[in-house]
Formats: structure tokens, sequence, C-alpha cells
């Protein structure tokens, strides 16, 4: 067998700090956007001439945080419910042969500032610290196929769960209107998707779940089919 050698040409900066809650694909989270930033020797203007004049790109990562878990020839996709198994191969699960992703994501700028290229993207489903490996432009003509079909995924996953927030967080998100105007949406639209494990979904036992997004630990629970926001924890 052959042995590559994949160098990173970048990292992620994202308002994802940890895997728990970070969206199953991108452009789920409208305010769930962030960075690319360009390490040397790739962070060259001439590396990314060109790149502006493209709305999409394909990144390609490493899953740095499932890579030590080793593959497994069949997974329980959450799409499922967490109880059917699928050849990892026809999923887009995290502990494969490889430990490479691939995401399409908006570019909305390319930046060069400073000695650092750093390109800006819109709605990821990328952790924070993520290693980027390769960025290729998307090409419309040629990757756009809406009639193709998707197996168990062909649509977007329901992002349906009602989400409220208590008084002190809503005291909270006041304190931080100037810094994060678009605060509030971004937590909603988060939580949504109700980002519980798959076992977990369905129950209504009031158990309290913390994430880590932007720079606050926020803690929420699901009572009755609704989430409530407790609070807000700086970081």
């Amino acid at each position: 067998m052959s042995e590559f050698v994949v160098n990173q040409i970048g990292t992620i900066r994202s308002p994802y700090k940890e895997k728990f809650a970070v969206p199953r694909q991108p452009g789920l989270v409208e305010d769930g956007g962030g960075e690319l930033l360009l390490l040397p020797p790739y962070n060259q203007a001439e590396a990314v001439r060109g790149l502006e004049a493209f709305s999409h790109l394909w990144v390609m990562f490493i899953f740095h945080q499932t890579m030590d878990g080793g593959w497994r020839p069949t997974v329980r996709p959450p799409r499922l419910g967490g109880n059917a198994r699928m050849g990892v191969f026809a999923t887009r699960s995290t502990f494969r042969p490889n430990p490479i992703g691939m995401s399409l994501v908006e570019l909305k700028k390319v930046r060069i500032q400073g000695g650092e290229v750093v390109l800006e993207l819109g709605s990821l489903d990328l952790m924070d610290g993520t290693p980027v490996v390769d960025i290729k432009p998307y090409l419309p003509f040629a990757e756009s196929q809406p009639q193709a079909v998707a197996g168990f995924a062909q649509a977007a996953p329901a992002a349906d769960m009602p989400v409220s927030f208590s008084p002190l967080a809503e005291q909270q998100l006041l304190q931080q209107q100037t810094r994060y105007p678009q605060l509030r949406r971004f937590i909603t639209q988060v939580l949504a998707q109700d980002p519980r494990p798959a076992y977990r979904k369905g129950e209504d036992t009031g158990r309290d779940y913390a994430v880590w997004l932007l720079d606050f630990n926020v803690r929420w629970r699901v009572v009755a089919g609704m989430t409530e926001v407790l609070s807000l924890e700086p970081r």
C-alpha cells in the first residue's frame, strides 16, 4: 500500500469550539460563519490570485478530533436516528480510513493584510482549529446536479425545535448586544436543530446540556418538546 504526505495549508477560525452542536452540514446556521487562515509558506497573495471571482469553495480538512479512533466499516448515521447501520462509504462519518472531510462553503472575501492571507467564509460545519489541507473553487456547471439522488439524506435535516430564553439568558443577551448583535439568532439556529445525541432525542427529562459557542458556555435544557436557553456564561 502506498503512503502519502498531506501538508496542512491553513486553520479554521469558527464559532464552534467543540464537536457538540456543530451543524451536520454547512449552510444550516446562517450566522455561523468563520475564516480560513492560510499558514506559511502558503500564505502568499499569489496563491489566492483570482480566487475572489468564485462565490463558493470546497474546503478539504482533517477530522482531527476523531482521527485517533480509527475507521469503522459500518457506522450509525444521525439522520437515521443513530440506530441503523450503513457502510462508512455511504455516509459522511468522521470514522474513515483516511480522516479527510470536505465542505462546500461560501467565500465572502479574500483579506490580505500584514502578512496574513485570510478567507472570510459563510456558514460553516467546522470546529475552531480544524486543519485544512486544500481548497478548490466550486464549479456550478460541473458540480450542481439538482436531479441527483442522495439516499437517506435527500433533504436538509429538520430545524424546527422551538427555542426560548430564560430571563437570565435574556439579560445576558442584552449585555452582549454591541459585540454580538446576532447572538440570539445564532444560538437559536444552532439549538433549533436539536444537537443532542440521536439516542437522547425524544426525551423530555429536563436534563441540562452545555456547549461552547463563540466566547460563551451556553446552557440549555429540553422540556415538553421545547428548548430553553438557561444562561450564557463567558469563558
